[in-house]
């Protein structure tokens, strides 16, 4: 993977770390679905989303597989730290 989206990645899992009060707020906000699961669910997505953008931004195309499967294997290094937070 390209180091600058990798280091994106990597800010990005820090900054929804660091954030984690909105999806506590939006987890409540749905009260009869706010299990950590569900919580985990929306950190995903948002870096999946992020993912996708800043393959566009910084390498100006869409990710290749092998750099979706790297982007698997930074999510499942940190997975237990994301788990944490919640």
């Amino acid at each position: 993977m390209d180091k600058r989206l990798e280091q994106k990645i990597n800010e990005k899992i820090t900054d929804a770390l660091h954030n984690i009060s909105e999806i506590h707020q939006i987890a409540k906000s749905l009260d009869h679905i706010s299990s950590n699961d569900f919580k985990y669910g929306i950190i995903l997505g948002r870096l999946y989303n992020s993912f996708h953008y800043q393959c566009r931004r910084v390498l100006k195309r869409d990710p290749t597989q092998d750099e979706f499967a790297e982007f698997l294997e930074i999510l499942s290094k940190r997975r237990s730290e994301i788990l944490e937070k919640l």
